[in-house]
């Protein structure tokens, strides 16, 4: 996929989130119980980006006073989103930006956060920009800590299945511009989501080439059957 071609389909999907940002909030008001966990991965006194931080929840892992106090940052590319967040959490630092240009100096932060962000990007040249920025603003020896969904077909969610079905008739038959393996994904009748299936291989070859050490790569199953990519990498 071409880089402007890219752009033109992330700028369509934040438009999407924007339509949908209060259905969508609603939905993800509170941490999902696997992902509590990744609150052990960071420790008092860092700084933590969240990198396409939605409406903040994950803010929530650090705001308590039993939990660990960092300094936090949440950024997104959806201003209806973000506005919920500072709602949400009015103490929290919150900024606007696509994640392509992050407005920080290098080596700013300890950790950085990056929960369901990646298979949103379109096109392999605009996920590596994005994380080269990522490794750019993380410290030497920082964690990035990066989950991604798995979609490939799955039993257990047969829409995932028919979609990807769908998309790869259409890419055979020339009647698709996306890359393979992306697929659209409706929300109600409020629009579709872009999706891109990323596999672990391909995952690792990105971070790879970026210049990220991976320590570990996991496959997280939900109650409800989907999975994601839960990735450990150091710069």
């Amino acid at each position: 996929m071409k880089f402007n071609d890219a752009i033109k389909l992330m700028e369509e999907n934040r438009r999407v989130y924007d339509s949908l940002a209060e259905d969508f909030s609603r939905t993800r008001s509170a941490i999902w119980e696997e992902f509590k966990s990744l609150k052990d991965y960071f420790q008092d006194g860092e700084k933590v980006l969240d990198l396409g931080c939605g409406n903040g929840r994950f803010f929530e892992l650090f705001q308590d006073e039993a939990e660990k106090k960092v300094q936090y940052f949440g950024v997104d590319n959806s201003p209806k989103l973000l506005e919920m967040a500072k709602q949400r959490h009015p103490q929290a630092q919150f900024i606007l930006t696509d994640g392509l240009n992050l407005p920080f100096a290098e080596n700013f932060f300890d950790k950085i956060l990056c929960i369901a962000v990646l298979h949103h990007l379109p096109g392999d040249e605009l996920r590596r920009q994005f994380l080269r920025q990522a490794y750019r603003v993380l410290r030497p020896g920082g964690l990035l800590i990066l989950t991604a969904w798995y979609l490939w077909p799955n039993l257990r969610i047969w829409r995932h299945t028919k979609l990807f079905l769908k998309y790869t008739f259409l890419k055979l038959v020339g009647r698709s511009k996306l890359d393979w393996g992306d697929t659209y994904e409706p929300w109600g009748k409020k629009g579709q989501r872009y999706f891109h299936n990323i596999s672990p291989r391909e995952l690792k070859g990105t971070l790879d080439d970026v210049g990220f050490k991976i320590e570990s790569i996991s496959l997280l199953i939900r109650k409800s059957g989907e999975k994601s990519l839960v990735v450990i990498a150091k710069k």
